[in-house]
């Protein structure tokens, strides 16, 4: 009997059982989904490449953040041509695969929304869940913004919810350093 013929004998939730950890990757939203999620009065969304600098990578490591690019991507968000925030989207490790997520900030550096885009490990999937994304609401650049002090861990999502975590506080200082020197407006 061929593979395929096997394969059509197991019953939907047996397939799901035998696929591979990276065949069970779930997109729950696109970029242009988050920034509309996060900024509904926006009536439009400017894309911008920030490079960076000396300066700022000295700054970011005086705050003990490591940049993974050598620029960010920040959408800002505008409602009659005044800027009301700002979205990145961001990628890190889970424990062996990439998580695609978005976080909103306020005009005033706070942590509006935190969304997971794409997750495509096979535990851990609870990072999504309101309940511990909306531990980033509000925090700020002066926030520890680390797991086991400011922000739960998730039994089974440890990795996810570090990796996570150290990526918010990354994009929450990068982005109150642009602010704070203008680059933002």
């Amino acid at each position: 009997m061929a593979y395929s013929m096997r394969l059509a004998l197991y019953p939907p939730a047996a397939l799901v059982a035998l696929a591979p950890a990276g065949a069970l990757a779930v997109d729950y939203l696109s970029a242009e989904q988050a920034q509309r999620l996060m900024f509904p009065q926006a009536d439009a969304f400017e894309l911008r490449e920030l490079p960076l600098d000396a300066a700022l990578a000295q700054q970011l490591a005086a705050a003990g953040v490591k940049p993974l690019a050598p620029r960010l991507q920040v959408r800002l968000a505008r409602q009659g041509g005044a800027v009301i925030g700002f979205v990145v989207v961001d990628e890190v490790i889970g424990k062996f695969e990439r998580i695609t997520y978005a976080v909103g900030m306020e005009p005033d550096g706070r942590v509006r929304q935190v969304e997971v885009l794409s997750y495509r490990e096979s535990h851990g999937h609870e990072i999504r869940l309101p309940a511990w994304r909306k531990q980033f609401v509000g925090k700020t650049a002066a926030a520890p913004l680390q797991v086991g002090e400011d922000i739960a861990n998730i039994s089974g999502a440890t990795l996810s919810c570090t990796h996570v975590t150290e990526g918010v506080r990354r994009i929450v200082i990068w982005l109150d350093l642009l602010r704070r020197g203008g680059r933002l407006s």
